[in-house]
């Protein structure tokens, strides 16, 4: 009770929930000693990838016993998943007093729920400061609160698409802009960019970064992977070429983002670890929501002998990548669908409508910056076979499943941690 007390009076600090501005974080910092600085980072800056990349890094130096820290939002069930010290989510008390100490030191000066939660962040990370620490940089890079760093190991560029458009001029809401936004501020040290879209992304990140005076590593040009039909995948660059087991996660594009986590590491001369720590890290990867399935739990007793999957994919770039996986699974997939109020709904669906059998729209449940079900649905009407459910559990009760047939529960993460804490 206590934690959320101090979550709630953040949450005033700021009438908006996001102010693209760096003003007041380097205020707080500043008082707090600038812990962020002499810190060991890996920045993970991107659309889409940038948790199961921060994900699979994690648990390769963890068989290394490399000591992580780890930044990343939104969470998915509570805010403690945002807080990883030595590879440990932070306790509810804990939390509670690092944010106690912070919200006293800030005495109450304007700042954004997210500026003063990544300031926290920092205060508390200074204690570990032999630990690397993975930061998810969210939003725009640019005017984020994760870019006040002033040096890093690494920055990785994950998937980069359309997203957050709402929170650029009209005049800008462009790729072009997101891309500047994203990478025109890295710092110098070395740039890992993982597989693209398109080849006119890449160009483009290409001529963004190219005064950028850091090492540039590219995929396909400086790393790259294939899948054997043999239950393996190979991965090669300029160190060599490792034959690795499938990770412990569904679908091809995670090979994308565990190729991008390897070739981050093995470009990092201060990281030393030997391939077993790839081979065994990889089986150990920890994701959520990406593409997950439910195994257990009240909501898979729901569908029986059939599989329950949820996945936290939210725009149009996620949404492509989930319905190539889907193309390569034999079965009638239906879909639950909860979405943001601010996304592109018709462009995210348009990816998926021709691979499933049947749409049904839900409301999400605590977030009212989401669409309606109803509304959703109503947006959606063109679509063959949509129906709406106010609840998951009338949403799952209401499909009617043959032998083989799966449910995806897609749309938000927010979504997502609905599922998971009804489940």
């Amino acid at each position: 009770m206590k934690l959320q007390q101090i979550l709630h009076n953040l949450q005033r600090l700021h009438p908006k929930e996001i102010d693209l501005s760096l003003d007041r974080i380097n205020k707080l910092c500043k008082k707090l000693g600038n812990p962020q600085d002499n810190l060991k980072y890996i920045s993970v800056i991107g659309t889409n990838g940038k948790y199961s990349t921060i994900q699979a890094i994690r648990a390769i130096l963890k068989d290394a016993n490399i000591k992580c820290n780890i930044y990343t939002s939104p969470h998915i069930q509570k805010i403690n998943e945002r807080f990883i010290y030595n590879d440990e989510e932070i306790s509810d008390e804990n939390l509670a007093k690092l944010l106690s100490e912070v919200e006293e030191i800030n005495a109450g000066e304007p700042i954004t729920y997210f500026e003063i939660l990544t300031a926290a962040y920092f205060y508390n990370a200074k204690k570990f400061k032999n630990n690397i620490n993975l930061l998810e940089s969210g939003l725009f890079h640019r005017a984020d609160a994760c870019s006040i760093i002033k040096s890093n190991l690494a920055s990785i560029i994950t998937a980069i698409g359309l997203d957050h458009l709402d929170w650029l001029p009209k005049n800008k809401q462009t790729i072009d802009q997101i891309i500047f936004e994203k990478t025109s501020s890295l710092v110098t040290s070395k740039i890992i960019v993982s597989k693209q879209s398109s080849n006119e992304i890449l160009n483009k990140i290409k001529d963004s970064i190219k005064e950028n005076s850091s090492k540039k590593v590219f995929y396909t040009n400086d790393f790259n992977y294939s899948l054997n039909e043999n239950g393996f995948f190979y991965y090669e660059d300029k160190y060599g070429g490792l034959k690795l087991p499938l990770p412990n996660l569904e679908g091809e594009f995670q090979l994308s983002n565990i190729s991008t986590a390897i070739s981050t590491i093995r470009n990092i001369e201060e990281i030393r670890i030997k391939d077993q720590n790839i081979i065994n890290g990889i089986k150990k990867i920890k994701s959520v929501a990406r593409f997950s399935e439910i195994k257990n739990g009240k909501l898979k007793d729901l569908v029986k002998n059939n599989k329950i999957y949820i996945d936290g994919s939210h725009n149009p770039l996620g949404a492509s990548v989930l319905s190539k996986h889907l193309n390569s699974l034999e079965c009638n997939k239906h879909i639950i669908l909860g979405m943001m109020n601010n996304k592109n709904h018709i462009e995210y669906i348009s990816y998926l409508k021709d691979k499933i059998s049947s749409l049904t729209t839900v409301d999400i449940p605590n977030q009212p910056n989401a669409i309606n079900g109803e509304d959703l649905m109503k947006k959606l009407k063109n679509l063959k076979k949509i129906n709406y459910k106010k609840s998951i559990k009338e949403a799952i009760k209401s499909i009617e499943l043959k032998d083989n047939d799966i449910i995806i529960i897609t749309g938000s993460l927010y979504l997502a941690g609905e599922v998971l804490n009804l489940n």
